[in-house]
């Protein structure tokens, strides 16, 4: 008898890692899996893992991002590109605030940055600035948010922020790269099965393999979130009638005391609440019904006298009073 099961992938295999560049391999993929595994990965990896960066500086002396700083080879602008690119590891999902506050002639790199020991830099080489002249002071204030993807400071700059502080577009993901690559190969006697090779390069804030592990989690429980179906669903456009049978049902349920009050409720109904045509809730009005309770004590024969309401109208009347299970006379 042949076996319909789908036959399960082996693990990730790790077919080279350098630094923060990895290759990994994942085999026996079903005919077309590799795609489609490949790239539901590729957009988790590239979307969906947090990391920290700097989202607000404030720099001593420039109250605005097109400011020119005395002293310093660089202008404002090209100051906060060089700062997009420090990389921090922190312990945490709170913000953090690190400092930066040099006085003498140097080339300012990150590894100047003051930083709390819940975080560490990445890249402490990363240049920043050159300081030219003798008396000068940089000193920077910034705050480092935790993200996923990318932000522009639009959207992150919700509130009004202190003058001097420059908002920046925040680069949460901690992803340079990512590709992959299918392959067929050999499973028993089939040759189309799938091989999936992975290509992750990150900025050092996790690693490639990391990286891969906490895109599959993803993945998986985004998959377990929609497995089976919500055995009841609250829908607000049930019918009147669907409500009207609860509402009976709870009725039977009551004690007498009870069901006295919900008759009063139901008398109290207002001829407009019960869904009629236009043309029928009209007739009832102009014959001045305009309840429930004025409306049973009419005979089926009063109701036929009523100009405008006819056969049809006096069945429609019929089927909205059954749904709170009175019959006309």
């Amino acid at each position: 008898m042949p076996d319909f099961n789908i036959i399960l992938p082996s693990k990730p295999m790790i077919v080279s890692e350098n630094g923060n560049l990895g290759v990994y391999e994942i085999e026996g993929l079903y005919p077309g899996y590799g795609h489609t595994l490949g790239n539901s990965l590729r957009r988790i990896i590239l979307s969906s893992l947090p990391g920290y960066t700097i989202t607000t500086v404030k720099i001593n002396g420039a109250s605005h991002e097109f400011s020119t700083l005395t002293g310093i080879k660089e202008d404002v602008i090209t100051i906060i590109l060089n700062l997009k690119k420090v990389r921090f590891k922190v312990v945490g999902d709170e913000p953090k605030t690190v400092t930066l506050n040099v006085k003498s002639i140097a080339d300012v790199t990150a590894k100047d940055i003051e930083v709390p020991g819940d975080v560490e830099i990445v890249n402490p080489e990363q240049y920043i600035a050159a300081i030219t002249d003798k008396g000068t002071n940089l000193e920077i204030e910034m705050v480092l948010e935790k993200g996923l993807g990318y932000v522009p400071k639009e959207v992150l700059q919700k509130d009004k922020v202190d003058i001097g502080t420059i908002a920046m577009d925040a680069i949460f993901t901690p992803i340079r790269r990512v590709s992959y690559e299918v392959e067929h190969m050999r499973v028993g006697n089939r040759t189309d099965y799938n091989k999936l090779r992975l290509t992750i390069e990150t900025n050092g804030d996790v690693s490639p393999r990391e990286a891969l592990e906490q895109s599959i989690m993803i993945m998986i429980n985004q998959l377990k979130a929609v497995v089976g179906f919500k055995e009841e669903m609250e829908d607000p456009r049930l019918s009147n009638s669907a409500l009207d049978d609860v509402k009976a049902e709870v009725k039977r349920e009551m004690p007498t005391e009870d069901k006295d009050l919900e008759e009063d409720d139901i008398l109290k109904t207002r001829i407009s609440d019960l869904d009629l045509s236009t043309r029928t809730d009209k007739a009832l009005a102009n014959a001045s019904i305009r309840t429930v309770g004025g409306l049973i004590r009419k005979r089926e024969e009063d109701l036929s006298g009523i100009e405008g309401l006819g056969e049809k109208g006096i069945q429609e009347i019929k089927r909205a009073l059954s749904n709170f299970g009175i019959v006309l006379k």
